[in-house]
C-alpha cells in the first residue's frame, strides 16, 4: 500500500479505494454516504465532532483506510481514518460508516474452525482493548478490530487519544444493539449521539461513539 496520498477533488474520488468499486458505489450504500458526508462538511461531519469534544478540528481524513493486526493477511479497512485535534489532543479516529449494511459476523462465528493465526489475532485485539476475561462470542468482530485498528494507529502516530465511532445514515438505526453490545463488554452504557470513554490498558483513553449521519446523503 502506498504511503503517498493525494488531495480529493470531491466524492468520486473515494469510489477507486473501495474493494469492491462497482458493486459498493451506489446511492444508499455507506461508502457513497460517508464519502459524501464528509465532502460536504469540509471538516468532520457535525455529528462525528461532538462525539470528540469542544473545538475539534480536522487535520487529515483517508478513505479506506488499510491497518495491519497480527494474525493473517487480511487488513482492517476503515471507512475513514482521520487525525483531529481539540484543544491540546491529537485524536486517531477510525470511522466505520452504516446505512443498511450489518457488521457481519459474531466473534463467535469468525472463530468457528479457528486458525492459529485466528486465534493469535483475537488474543491480541483482546489484549489491545483490555476486554475482561470470558465469553465474546456475542459481538461483532468487525467491531472489534476496527477499534483494534483505531488504537494501532493513535500508536503510530502518537496522538493522545484514540476513538472509534460508527456513522450510521440508518434513520431506524438498524444495528446500533451491536454496537451496545460491544460498549457493554466495557461497561459502558452506549447511547445515539453520546459520547462513551474507555481506558485502554496503556493508559490512553478510547473514545467511542455512535454518530447519526443526515439522510440527505443516502
Amino acid at each position: 500500500m502506498s504511503k503517498i496520498f493525494t488531495p480529493s477533488s470531491g466524492p468520486d474520488d473515494w469510489q477507486q479505494f473501495l474493494a469492491d468499486p462497482q458493486k459498493q458505489w451506489k446511492r444508499g450504500y455507506s461508502a457513497m454516504a460517508a464519502a459524501l458526508s464528509w465532502e460536504a462538511a469540509k471538516d468532520l461531519p457535525p455529528e462525528i465532532a461532538a462525539l470528540l469534544g469542544p473545538d475539534v478540528e480536522l487535520l487529515f481524513a483517508i478513505p479506506e483506510h488499510k491497518v495491519a493486526l497480527p494474525g493473517g493477511r487480511r487488513e482492517s479497512q476503515c471507512d475513514v481514518f482521520a487525525v483531529a485535534r481539540a484543544g491540546d489532543e491529537t485524536i486517531a479516529l477510525a470511522v466505520e460508516a452504516k446505512v443498511n449494511e450489518p457488521f457481519g459476523p459474531t466473534v463467535g462465528e469468525w472463530m468457528v474452525g479457528a486458525s492459529a493465526g485466528k486465534t493469535e489475532r483475537m488474543t491480541f485485539i483482546r489484549d489491545l482493548l483490555g476486554l475482561p476475561d470470558g465469553a465474546i462470542d456475542h459481538v461483532r468482530y468487525q467491531l472489534l478490530h476496527r477499534t483494534a485498528a483505531a488504537v494501532l494507529e493513535a500508536t503510530r502516530f502518537k496522538t493522545d487519544r484514540a476513538a472509534m465511532i460508527v456513522q450510521s445514515f440508518s434513520q431506524e438505526h438498524r444495528w446500533f444493539e451491536d454496537f451496545a453490545a460491544f460498549t457493554s463488554l466495557l461497561g459502558l452504557e452506549a447511547t445515539r449521539g453520546t459520547p462513551l470513554r474507555h481506558i485502554l490498558p496503556s493508559g490512553k483513553p478510547l473514545d467511542l461513539g455512535w454518530a447519526v449521519g443526515s439522510a440527505e446523503f443516502v
